[in-house]
């Protein structure tokens, strides 16, 4: 019964452990590159993917953003004359970490 109990006990405290609120997801909590924290002032480059399709790209030196650019209407911009598995434009702007590649 004891057993029975301390399962239960570990189980809801689990449970709640969920609900709890992540907070601000555009602030970056990462100490480590000594960045603001303010994901809006970081500068985006694009690299398309195999199949052509472009994805906005952030590089802060110890993490990296990727999100699909998309049409106003939603869908995804497919149609690229950049060169397919390549990235390009400014978006390791916000790193303070040199880039050894």
């Amino acid at each position: 019964m004891k057993t029975t109990k301390a399962i239960a006990i570990l189980m809801l405290g689990l449970s709640l452990a969920a609900c709890s609120d992540n907070g601000d997801k555009t602030r970056d909590r990462n100490f480590f590159d000594g960045g603001d924290g303010d994901l809006a002032g970081l500068v985006a480059g694009i690299w398309v993917d195999p199949q052509g399709c472009e994805h906005w790209i952030v590089d802060d030196g110890v993490e990296g953003y990727l999100d699909p650019r998309r049409t106003p209407d939603g869908r995804p911009v497919c149609n690229s004359d950049l060169p397919r598995n390549t990235a390009s434009g400014p978006f390791k702007s916000g790193s303070r970490f040199a880039d050894p590649i």
